[in-house]
């Protein structure tokens, strides 16, 4: 029982480190396309995805951008594995979320 519950723990492990790097994988190919695109003054300010966006070559993902003082949620599909994979590519699905800021910061 206690080699089964160390190996549960081991694999808990190492998926948790997978889904940690996939993010960190997801949010660079992201801001490098926006820098592709000459769209430099976006910035991303968070990467949604599912528990399962890292066992599977095709995922939904949800980047939350900030542009001058507007918010928004982008839909992107993404075809490959940013971790293991040579070739991936980012398709943007949609806008989800518009929000607007009004008035000055003191």
């Amino acid at each position: 029982m206690g080699k089964l519950l160390s190996l549960i723990v081991i694999a808990g492990l190492a998926y948790s480190g997978l889904y940690f790097y996939y993010g960190m994988s997801i949010h660079q190919l992201i801001e490098e396309q926006v820098d592709d695109l000459g769209l430099g003054a976006l910035e991303i300010k968070g990467v949604d995805y599912s528990l399962q966006a890292p066992l599977s070559t095709h995922a939904n993902v949800s980047a939350d951008v900030i542009y001058h003082g507007a918010e928004a949620t982008l839909d992107i599909r993404v075809q490959g594995h940013p971790v293991f994979s040579d070739e991936v590519q980012l398709e943007l699905g949609g806008l989800q979320a518009l929000r607007l800021t009004i008035g000055t910061d003191k």
